[in-house]
């Protein structure tokens, strides 16, 4: 029989240690010095699924240089200068070295005694979190598994304490049917979290956004109105920092004074756009963040951090615990270090670490001047696409997200050149886009999130779209 304990041989651990950092390290010496050409290997699903079997091998055999080596040249290359696809994060290097001393520890925040060290380094976090918000000393929070977990957390709390009666033990009551109010433009998630909760799709109101596609807050009013005068009850309302398909702000200070007119819960997914928090520069796009009830922000999106790690954050630190009102004596105890009775999760990762160690290495102020410099590179590209006759630019950006098209004589139909545009840059592998629609137009759609990509990338990005046209 196999010695189990073989594969914890401290000596074997090392050297397959050093194979992957060096692989790794060479990785990404190709991408800085920008010897990696493709962004995503053009791979449909059926050939990628022929090229990892599910014939594994009864014995040892495989080599781990080689599938390490495999598995990097078939993924998306979020380092290359060319990824300005999605709201996913080029990872700080130290960060992935947290992510494997978190993986190797394996210690859990379900109670303290699980996971000591994380468990104060997420009390930590959020704390820092909760001020740059401008919470006072009585919010707290948690970290959760990503925004959607984490907007859903937030309305389970907010429907607990505004519906008027106890949801845990009744259930929704037919005959007061409940509504969140949401721009048409916020993240899936928002409309998914609510059905999840049982509200179904009437329990979403969609507000209307204003030309420049944020909450449109005379419409917000209307809709309210609307909403009580068919028996509604409305418990909350949520503001998008930013929206995902053009990266706009909702107007935070006027829905807070709103919320403040009707007694509703005040929610604010700012997952993307929370970040912008810590630049001197952006940090005004967020003004009445602070009145929020709830705040989710991701800093896999504008933290540099690999996924996943959303904070939940309660402008009143005792209402982070009515998303879940549970009772099982041998878990809980109501204390800020036991976080299970907190969160959907009764197991989770080490999710702190990655964070506190590259604020503890880097600084704050380097996370300050890369949220400004990607606004400040999108503001930029913004202009440009102004001036060149053969681009549409849908907005002028708030944030680090831009919507365009590729405008051309001769074209039946833009909207279809706008695929095809995307297809073909993806066939030629040197830049990784998106797009989405707004107001039934196709935009091409690109998120400087990589503090790798220059002014001269984007340069080159026009002109690729221009001969992949």
């Amino acid at each position: 029989m196999q010695d189990l304990s073989e594969p914890f041989n401290s000596e074997a651990f090392r050297k397959q240690g050093h194979q992957i950092i060096d692989i790794l390290a060479d990785y990404l010496d190709q991408i800085t010095s920008k010897k990696l050409d493709q962004v995503l290997p053009a791979i449909t699903p059926d050939e990628m699924l022929v090229n990892w079997s599910d014939d594994f091998p009864n014995k040892p055999g495989n080599d781990l240089a080689e599938l390490a080596k495999k598995v990097i040249s078939q993924s998306n290359h979020l380092h290359h200068s060319g990824y300005v696809g999605r709201q996913v994060s080029t990872p700080l290097p130290i960060a992935a070295l947290s992510e494997l001393m978190s993986s190797f520890l394996n210690n859990s925040s379900v109670v303290y005694e699980m996971g000591p060290v994380n468990t104060v380094m997420e009390k930590s976090i959020v704390n820092w979190m909760a001020k740059l918000i401008g919470f006072g000393s009585d919010s707290d929070g948690f970290l959760t598994s990503g925004g959607t977990l984490g907007n859903l957390t937030a309305l389970l709390a907010a429907i607990h304490i505004k519906s008027g009666y106890d949801i845990w033990k009744d259930g929704i009551k037919d005959s007061n049917p409940i509504s969140i109010l949401v721009s048409e433009q916020a993240h899936y998630s928002i409309k998914q979290a609510i059905q999840i909760m049982g509200l179904g799709e009437d329990g979403i109101i969609p507000i209307p956004v204003d030309k420049i596609y944020s909450m449109d807050i005379n419409a917000l009013e209307i809709k309210y109105q609307e909403a009580v005068n068919s028996g509604r009850k409305v418990i909350a309302v949520v503001g998008s920092a930013c929206t995902t398909k053009t990266g706009s702000y909702d107007p935070l200070n006027y829905i807070a004074d709103f919320c403040e007119k009707y007694d509703l819960w005040f929610h604010v997914d700012g997952a993307h756009g929370a970040s912008a928090l810590i630049s001197n520069k952006y940090k005004s796009l967020l003004k009445g963040i602070e009145r929020a009830d709830s705040v989710i922000w991701d800093a896999h999106k504008m933290l540099l951090m690999p996924a996943l790690i959303t904070a939940v954050i309660f402008r009143k630190g005792s209402n982070s615990y009515e998303a879940f009102a549970q009772k099982a004596s041998y878990i809980f105890e109501k204390k800020w270090y036991n976080l299970a009775h907190r969160t959907m999760e009764c197991t989770k990762t080490m999710m702190s670490l990655k964070l506190y160690m590259s604020l503890s290495m880097y600084g704050t102020d380097y996370f300050s001047n890369y949220v400004t410099k990607m606004y400040d590179l999108a503001e930029k590209f913004g202009q440009i696409l102004e001036e060149v006759p053969d681009f549409d630019l849908a907005i002028k950006p708030q944030s680090n997200i831009i919507c365009f098209r590729y405008i051309t004589k001769g074209v039946p139909d833009i909207n279809e050149l706008q695929k095809q545009i995307r297809k073909n840059i993806h066939n030629k592998e040197s830049f990784y886009i998106a797009k989405t629609r707004l107001k039934d137009k196709i935009y091409l759609r690109c998120i400087i999130i990589n503090p790798l990509t220059t002014e001269y990338d984007l340069m080159n990005l026009l002109d690729t779209i221009r001969n992949s046209a």
